[in-house]
């Protein structure tokens, strides 16, 4: 579980103000667990991963204490943009990584609550395919819809999957179940935060691509 385990999410603060410097450290380390399932269908979602954090921290960079937290960085944003926000900037970055986010929330949460195709209970395609269509499907056109459902039945066996998050070592199960159990506790608390904000200050968009 070393992928996940080693940079764990800082706990929220009673205000649910998400941090930017440490949510962008942690955050850091999350693209390579699009290379655990696989396929290559899923290197776009690491590539907009990627660009998304960089475009974050290119604003918080330059100027770190105005930025102390991902809202700050909203705020300041809806002022200088006007009516171009939210389609623009860290704004419109923040809101396609936390869909990158929840669909790996919703993926390792459906491993953990043990959900499965009984037919075929080694697979994780349930586990891809909820997380797909929660997180990202309806914001995806016919054609890249296609081309997930084509990665969705190249997901690699479960254990595979499991050994590929620990980089490479043997683990039991249930060892790295409990520690995937541990990492989301604050992971989701920091994503769910994030939608709760942008929902608050009316900075989603529902377009496709």
């Amino acid at each position: 579980m070393a992928l996940l385990m080693e940079h764990q999410f800082k706990q929220l603060p009673a205000d649910k103000q998400v941090e930017t410097r440490s949510f962008l450290e942690s955050v850091s380390y999350l693209p390579p667990f699009f290379d655990c399932l696989g396929s290559t269908v899923f290197a776009p979602i690491k590539a907009d991963l990627v660009g998304n954090i960089t475009t974050i921290k290119a604003v918080f960079d330059s100027n770190p204490s105005r930025f102390k937290t991902l809202q700050k960085i909203l705020e300041a944003e809806k002022e200088l943009h006007g009516a171009d926000w939210p389609k623009v900037g860290a704004t419109l970055a923040l809101m396609w990584l936390k869909r990158g986010l929840r669909f790996i929330q919703v993926l390792l949460q459906s491993l953990v609550d043990g959900e499965k195709d009984e037919n075929n209970p080694d697979l994780i395609r349930v586990n891809c395919t909820k997380a797909y269509e929660l997180a990202l499907k309806k914001y995806h056109g016919w054609l890249v819809q296609k081309l997930f459902k084509a990665a969705v039945f190249a997901a690699p066996y479960k254990a595979d999957f499991l050994k590929a998050l620990s980089k490479g070592r043997k683990v039991k199960e249930e060892d790295c179940l409990d520690k995937i159990r541990q990492f989301l506790v604050n992971f989701t608390a920091a994503n769910d935060a994030i939608y709760e904000m942008y929902t608050k200050m009316n900075a989603e968009l529902e377009y496709t691509v």
